[in-house]
């Protein structure tokens, strides 16, 4: 199994070679290390490399495989880089970079209030739709400034989980 990690502006290639059990043979850039990995707790893990002992605390943070990496003397931005990774961040550019939008329920519920009609013109933040969910309304804005091109629900409407709303286009 191999990665791509970055820690903070290095980009390393690092390879998995063989595990056994908490013990690991690694290739950092084509150099390899004997380790003895264990996580000691969630996010916290214990490396021993040379009768040396290394403790490295993780905590994600926003991001695909990103994180915040503390030892007892340095703190560290890492992101690996692996298939799953790649492929998520193409996906988000590909969404990202769409020029239509569709603004879909995440539950299921009943339509309060429509604000906007086919055809209207909005801007980044404007209300769209209300649901109403379990006692609880749930506002759906405009993520971007657009176009509605089709209000695909009616008000008091009973709408599914992953139900679209609005699809929009935008500018």
């Amino acid at each position: 199994m191999s990665y791509e990690v970055k820690l903070n502006d290095r980009l390393a290639r690092v390879e998995v070679i063989n595990q056994d059990g908490n013990q690991l043979l690694v290739s950092v850039d084509g150099k390899e290390y004997e380790l003895d990995f264990v996580q000691i707790g969630k996010g916290s893990y214990s490396i021993l490399h040379k009768n040396r002992s290394y403790n490295v605390e993780l905590i994600p943070v926003n991001g695909i495989k990103r994180y915040q990496a503390h030892t007892l003397q340095n703190s560290f931005d890492v992101e690996i880089i692996d298939a799953e990774s790649k492929y998520i961040a193409s996906r988000k550019r590909e969404h990202d970079a769409a020029d239509e939008a569709v603004i879909s329920s995440p539950i299921p519920g009943r339509v309060v209030s429509i604000m906007v009609s086919e055809g209207e013109t909005v801007e980044a933040g404007q209300s769209l739709v209300i649901i109403s969910a379990m006692k609880m309304e749930s506002e759906f804005r405009a993520p971007r400034a657009g176009k509605v091109i089709s209000v695909m629900v009616t008000e008091g409407q009973s709408v599914e989980a992953r139900q679209e709303l609005v699809l929009l286009e935008y500018s």
